[in-house]
């Protein structure tokens, strides 16, 4: 059995080249990652909207990795970002990192809860067995 992801992308909605309107993820094993802020190994959060995005980025591919999986199982993405917080900036950093791996993505703003942090980032994985 596979735990690719599936787009689904009906053709009465908009079809993003960044993301998909929903996702079909097989039966098998789940991984939630919990939400990562851009703090490095150390735990110091980085400087700007561009960087604390890539490195959140980089978390989540640490702990994806850890369990077997990839961004190409990822199922959904949510983003949380500071209030005020141009979504702009970080849209082309997570290209950066993120590729063009397309997935459903929900972005809301929220108080942080960290101090200083701009953006928070979770998903939802399928580890393939």
């Amino acid at each position: 059995m596979s735990a690719q992801v599936t787009p689904v992308d009906p053709p009465e909605l908009y079809r993003s080249p960044a993301f998909a309107q929903g996702m079909i993820a097989p039966a098998g094993p789940l991984l939630f990652v919990g939400g990562q802020n851009g703090v490095d190994a150390e735990g110091a959060l980085l400087e700007g909207l561009a960087a604390q995005t890539e490195q959140a980025l980089r978390n989540l591919l640490a702990v994806l990795a850890a369990a077997g999986s990839g961004p190409e199982y990822v199922a959904r993405l949510t983003i949380h970002l500071a209030p005020g917080i141009d979504p702009t900036e970080a849209y082309g950093a997570t290209r950066t990192v993120w590729g063009d791996h397309r997935t459903a993505v929900t972005v809301l703003t929220v108080a942080p809860a960290r101090p200083g942090a701009l953006v928070e980032i979770d998903a939802v994985a399928a580890v393939p067995v």
